[in-house]
């Protein structure tokens, strides 16, 4: 075998371990983690860096849009801190939504890995923490600055020595202290395994840093995502959709455009700025934005500062998807997380038959501040707690597959279970289970979204922070499939709730939530008949809908029915 062979195979090897290296960063995270965020549904992100900030090679574990967005934060540290002042043993920290990952319930954190006395790279990761202060994690803030505690690009620790003045700071002005500083010192631990088994590495392989293997993967990369752009038509295409916004719908408008070396997404047409938190920074904008392109062109290529660099995303600043400080940003995901769908509406004009449908997008999330009931007077056991649970509903349904249900797409956040957010606060979800008929119905149907009920232990109250969306605009079909069911949510004696912002739930009463299922894909009468059956003995969908919608008689419809009563597999 050739030398360059040999080159080749010992740099994909190395590849491939640094991969596995910051996958055990994340990993590492996820173990030590304080926040049910990080340590249940995985909203966090972790990265290896070349000296000049550019990043190698990202965890399997994690969001696009921390990953994404974090690809860009590393140079801003390298800046600011200043070549001179970076030290071996040094942590430094940051939650600018600009600099970082979009808003201030991010920290990210990146320390500088020397080997042999030498700087080789950097290592950084973000995690979604439960409280930041301010207002707490909700879209009714008007500025930035009502949203909480705002880090600035800064040491944590220098040469080793944690700069206990910030931790008290930080103490001082949220409602969990212990949590986040424990999430501060898991966000610092998990780069230093990093950190450990890159030594490793550099010592098994012999290296004196990370300049060769740069040089590798950013190279194939570049070239390798270049061959898939190059393989495309050369054309520009739109993609538009309408979402729910804050107290007005928001338009999403993205223009793509397929050159020889590169894709440009340009957002001009976007609605603007919206008065309260659901505007989103641009490098989050970007991170989804490239996820989306990524994923339907060079989904198989990994992820680093080269396979991303081909695709080129703009938008005209005070649009809502390139909000400049001190726009409120709280909830960019809830923007954010709909960029996907936009974009794809614009691909599907590119690649046929190669688009999902529109699916729930943002994540269903809420967040509830309890505190002691104040009508009158509540027991010794009650107390103050604030619980973040994330769910999701339905994904659109694909080409040739039904959407999957209840799944986080495009964040890939997971779900948290009952007993992990009833464990953090007295917080009772007295119903959880998947919402019959809500995909969108379709040759493949749209993944079913959930319902859950929300109430309190005895003795407390609480406010609600609603993060929905999908409520008057629900996910739409592709190629002819129907949309998905709409996001509904109201207390339990009927009164109306909106869909976003904190709104105040008197003791005993529940929340009642119906989360939106994705867009079916294909025309309904050409779905495989015993895929209806098997929907219909699931629960997936009703008698009536297995007639109405899909053309089951009632001859079908009892047929199924008898099969269960016996005991039979509606395979």
């Amino acid at each position: 075998m050739s030398n360059t062979s040999l080159s080749t195979v010992s740099n994909q090897v190395m590849w491939n371990r640094l991969i596995s290296v910051v996958e055990e960063q994340a990993q590492a995270l996820v173990r030590t983690a304080f926040s049910t965020s990080v340590r249940e549904a995985g909203d966090l992100s972790a990265g290896v860096y070349d000296v000049e900030g550019r990043m190698l090679a990202q965890a399997v574990t994690g969001t696009p849009g921390h990953v994404n967005a974090m690809a860009d934060a590393v140079p801003h540290f390298i800046r600011e801190i200043g070549a001179e002042n970076i030290f071996e043993g040094d942590v430094y920290i940051t939650n600018d939504p600009w600099k970082g990952t979009g808003h201030l319930h991010d920290i990210t954190v990146v320390s500088p890995s020397f080997h042999k006395g030498k700087l080789a790279g950097y290592f950084a990761c973000t995690a979604h923490i439960v409280d930041i202060g301010g207002r707490g994690f909700g879209a009714d803030a008007n500025s930035v600055y009502e949203e909480g505690l705002a880090i600035p690009i800064m040491k944590l620790a220098e040469r080793g020595e944690v700069d206990q003045a910030f931790i008290r700071v930080v103490r001082a002005n949220v409602r969990e202290p212990d949590q986040l500083v424990g999430d501060i010192y898991a966000l610092a631990t998990c780069n230093e395994i990093g950190h450990r088994r890159l030594v490793d590495m550099l010592q098994e392989f012999d290296m004196e840093g990370l300049e060769d293997i740069s040089t590798f993967i950013l190279e194939n990369s570049r070239r390798a995502t270049l061959e898939r752009i190059a393989a495309l038509p050369r054309m520009s295409t739109e993609g538009e959709m309408t979402i729910d916004g804050y107290a007005t719908p928001i338009n999403l408008k993205v223009k793509l455009t397929v050159e020889a070396d590169r894709i440009i997404a340009d957002f001009t047409g976007t609605s603007g700025v919206d008065p309260k938190g659901i505007n989103v920074p641009l490098v989050y904008t970007k991170a989804y934005a490239c996820y989306a392109l990524k994923c339907a062109i060079a989904p198989e290529i990994p992820n680093n500062a080269a396979s991303l660099a081909p695709f080129e995303i703009t938008a005209p600043e005070g649009t809502i998807v390139n909000a400049v400080h001190p726009a409120p940003v709280a909830l960019r995901h809830i923007i954010g997380h709909m960029i996907p769908d936009t974009v794809f509406a614009a691909l599907d004009k590119i690649l046929p038959d190669t688009i999902q449908a529109e699916g729930a997008g943002a994540l269903c999330n809420f967040q509830v501040s309890l505190r002691p009931r104040t009508d009158e007077t509540p027991p010794d056991t009650t107390r103050r707690s604030e619980v973040l649970c994330f769910n999701s509903g339905g994904s659109g349904a694909r080409p040739t597959l039904d959407g999957l249900n209840a799944t986080a797409f495009p964040s890939g956040v997971m779900t948290m279970p009952i007993e992990a957010t009833e464990h953090t606060g007295p917080v009772i979800i007295w119903r959880k289970e998947l919402r019959a008929d809500s995909g969108g119905a379709g040759q493949h149907r749209g993944g079913l979204g959930q319902y859950m009920e929300i109430g309190a232990v005895e003795g407390h109250e609480f406010d609600f922070s609603a993060m929905f969306d999908r409520v008057d605009h629900p996910a739409r079909g592709r190629a002819g499939g129907s949309s998905g069911a709409p996001t509904t949510i109201a207390q339990d004696d009927q009164s109306p709730m909106r869909g976003k912002g904190k709104q105040f739930v008197p003791h005993g009463r529940k929340v009642m939530c119906a989360f939106p299922g994705g867009g079916g894909y294909g025309d309904a009468s050409k779905r495989d008949r015993q895929a209806v059956k098997r929907d219909l003995a699931l629960g997936y969908i009703s008698a009536d809908a297995a007639k109405s919608s899909y053309g089951l008689t009632e001859d079908d419809v009892a047929d199924v029915m008898r099969e269960l009563e016996q005991g039979g597999d509606i395979a």
